[in-house]
């Protein structure tokens, strides 16, 4: 996997994590608090951001592990 690959998959675990742990629909388990909305809000601002000026912090600190940006062939 590249960099935006790894992205798209945390970002997109990272709101469904956040979503699960915020949203209080009755009787779910994972129910936290509204607060943890706040880190959907977040990645969201992320990736909007990232549209205009193509800096992601996230892509930075996976570029300085290691982690490839583009596929060989």
């Amino acid at each position: 996997m590249i960099v935006t690959d790894w992205i798209h998959t945390i970002a997109g675990f990272f709101i469904l994590l956040t979503m699960a742990l915020g949203v209080d629909c009755g009787s779910n388990p994972l129910f936290m608090h509204k607060y943890w909305l706040f880190g959907t809000a977040f990645v969201g601002l992320n990736l909007f951001q990232f549209g205009f000026t193509k800096f992601c912090p996230l892509g930075l600190i996976l570029k300085a592990l290691g982690v490839p940006v583009c596929r060989h062939k």
